[in-house]
This record gives structure tokens, C-alpha cells and sequence, in this order.
């Protein structure tokens, strides 16, 4: 529209020059004209181009839309596909290490692969009376940068510029609970950032070194590994395939 403004000025330009001059030459009438409509040739060629980069700006937001939505399929919300787990996710409230919440709600997403594992995981506790209780899932990239600010340290936080297997689906926060209710002892709360958290202590009582013991066991023949300072993290081992991911969640 504006390169139109533009294009209908030089011609009204030329022909205010064509009437006040008392006599234009024959050719140097034709040479405006010519200059004209170079002018009006290119502003096409111009006002083309920008319909392009318009056009190619919304072909990316909307490859963007679709694959957020793909990147989302890959992912289950584990409360939908199973009700024996216990859920208290931390960082949809503000009772966590941040002391804020960072979450807009609680679910627990996680890659489909990973939920058939849990799953089986917790059937085998499910036997000997007790369940498996959700902290942590799924976290967004854009969280795990939130969270690397406030505690810059790669032992308890993954640095954001590698990024963390929640970031992929593929690693969950857990504790035991028994079957009919009721919390066990696992010598440390949640992410308790000090070596009593760590696998290697071993000053615990019997009964907190067994809880530890039954829930790493069980863990770890269905798939999933420890980090060495949480009682609490396991990763699921085939998770290397998997990409980061920074889509949110919607909430009810």
C-alpha cells in the first residue's frame, strides 16, 4: 500500500513538471515516462517480496504449532493411564528447595515408554503393599533455566546448556508410600541437598537403608538408574534418543 502512495506521487510529480513546463521536448517526455514506470516495476517487484517474508514468517509459526504438537503426543499423563500412584508435585506449589512455584498445575507427564515402565514398577511394589509417590515428572527447559539461576549447582541442578533428562520425559522424582496409606521413612525429605541423600550413606537406621534399598532394586529392573546424590531421582536408562522439550502443559 505504501509503495502504491509512493508511485501515484511520482507521477503526479510528472505531470505537474509536464504542465507547468511551457514546452517539453517530445523526448524527454518519453525518457519520464520510461523512468516511471522502471519505478513502478520495481516497487511491484518490492511489495511482492514482503508478501513472501510474510508469507514464509506464518509458514514458520505454524511448523512451530505443529511441532509442539507432535512433541506433546510422545508424552502421557500418567494420572490418565493409571490411578496407583500417589502424586504431591512440588513445583507446582511453593514447597520446594525454590520456595516458589514454577508450575502453573500439577501433572505428571512423562514419555509413554517411561509410563509403561513405572507402571510395572509400581505392580511390583503393589505385591509387597507399597506405591510409588510422584515429586517430579516432566519439566519444561524454560523451568530447568529458572531453576539453574536461582541454585547454580550441577550436583543437586543440571546446567540448562546440556539440560537435564526431566527436560526429556524421561527422569521422575519419587518416594514409597504403603498401599492403604502412610509415609515411609526414607532418612530425608525431598530434595534434601546434603550427603544424608546421597546412595552411599549409610548412617541410617535398618528400616531407611531397606526403604532406600527396595525402592532402588525395584527401580532398576524396570529400566531406570540413580544419580549418585538423590535417593529420590531415577532416570530411565534408553533416554538418549529423546530431545529436550519446553512445552507447557494445559491445566483443567
Amino acid at each position: 500500500m505504501v509503495i502504491r502512495k509512493l508511485m501515484a506521487l511520482i507521477f503526479l510529480m510528472i505531470l505537474v513538471s509536464c504542465t507547468t513546463t511551457e514546452v517539453a521536448p517530445e523526448s524527454q517526455t518519453m525518457a519520464l515516462l520510461e523512468k516511471a514506470k522502471a519505478l513502478r516495476l520495481r516497487g511491484e517487484k518490492v511489495e511482492q517480496s514482503l508478501y513472501r517474508k510474510k508469507d514464509s514468517i506464518e509458514g514458520l509459526s505454524a511448523g512451530e504449532s505443529v511441532r509442539r504438537v507432535q512433541e506433546r503426543s510422545n508424552f502421557v499423563n500418567i494420572a490418565k493411564i493409571s490411578d496407583d500412584f500417589v502424586f504431591d508435585m512440588k513445583y507446582a506449589t511453593r514447597d520446594n528447595f525454590l520456595k516458589k512455584q514454577v508450575y502453573d498445575c500439577a501433572k505428571c507427564l512423562v514419555r509413554d515408554e517411561v509410563a509403561k515402565a513405572l507402571i510395572a514398577a509400581n505392580n511390583d511394589l503393589q505385591k509387597q503393599g507399597y506405591r510409588i509417590k510422584f515429586f517430579d515428572c516432566y519439566r519444561p527447559h524454560s523451568v530447568q533455566k529458572k531453576m539453574w539461576k536461582i541454585f547454580p549447582n550441577p550436583g543437586y541442578v543440571a546446567n540448562p546448556k546440556g539440560g537435564s533428562i526431566h527436560n526429556k520425559g524421561a527422569a521422575v522424582d519419587i518416594t514409597l508410600v504403603r498401599s492403604g496409606g502412610g509415609a515411609i521413612d526414607m532418612g530425608t525429605k525431598f530434595d534434601h541437598f546434603g550427603k544424608k541423600a546421597h546412595h552411599a550413606y549409610t548412617k541410617l537406621s535398618k528400616e531407611v537403608l531397606a526403604n532406600r534399598k527396595l525402592l532402588r532394586t525395584t527401580m532398576e529392573k524396570h529400566g531406570f538408574k540413580t544419580i549418585k546424590t538423590e535417593w529420590w531421582h531415577y532416570n530411565f536408562k534408553s533416554n538418549q534418543g529423546y530431545k529436550i522439550s519446553d512445552f507447557r502443559w494445559d491445566c483443567d
